[in-house]
């Protein structure tokens, strides 16, 4: 994650872009199918788009986005699974490479979340950091809701609140 932060050093403008429902825009091929199937008392159901539960869900997904996005890629463009950020320094050239980048998404079929969208931004919050000409900041709310942690007991509730603290070593 570093890596990809240290990109947007010196960037001025942001737009981040949510794929909507972005495991369900795979489709399954159609011999794949069968091997998806299970039984309920409700019937025979079949998977035709990629169900969030599987193991390897977010690793083919960022494959995917990798390979639609790699022309792009440590040139102007960050994908971190569903989300896709765009970043430059001048806001002209921001707004050709926006304009690319949302271009490729609908020839590929790929489809945002409008609500969850932001464009123009001259500051952003990607990956639990604030990013702006500046610099790179951790973000404020994640430093909060480490202080405000309460006590926790069972080894899974510590598991997460080091898995929290630990991402900002």
């Amino acid at each position: 994650i570093n890596d990809l932060l240290d990109q947007l050093q010196g960037s001025r403008y942001f737009s981040k872009v949510d794929l909507r429902s972005g495991y369900h825009q795979l489709r399954i091929r159609e011999e794949d199918i069968p091997k998806t199937a299970f039984r309920t008392r409700y019937g025979h159901i079949e998977f035709t788009v990629m169900p969030f539960d599987l193991t390897n869900a977010p690793a083919v997904f960022m494959d995917l986005m990798n390979h639609v996005c790699r022309p792009y890629l440590d040139k102007f463009v960050i994908v971190f699974i569903d989300d896709i950020l765009i970043y430059l320094k001048s806001k002209k050239e921001h707004e050709v490479q926006l304009k690319l980048i949302l271009e490729l998404l609908k020839k590929e079929k790929l489809f945002g979340k409008f609500s969850k969208c932001e464009f123009l931004l001259q500051e952003v919050h990607f990956l639990g950091h604030v990013v702006n000409s500046e610099g790179i900041h951790v973000d404020p709310n994640k430093i909060e809701a480490v202080k405000i942690w309460k006590t926790r007991k069972t080894p899974t509730e510590i598991r997460s609140f080091l898995g929290l603290a630990g991402y900002y070593r």
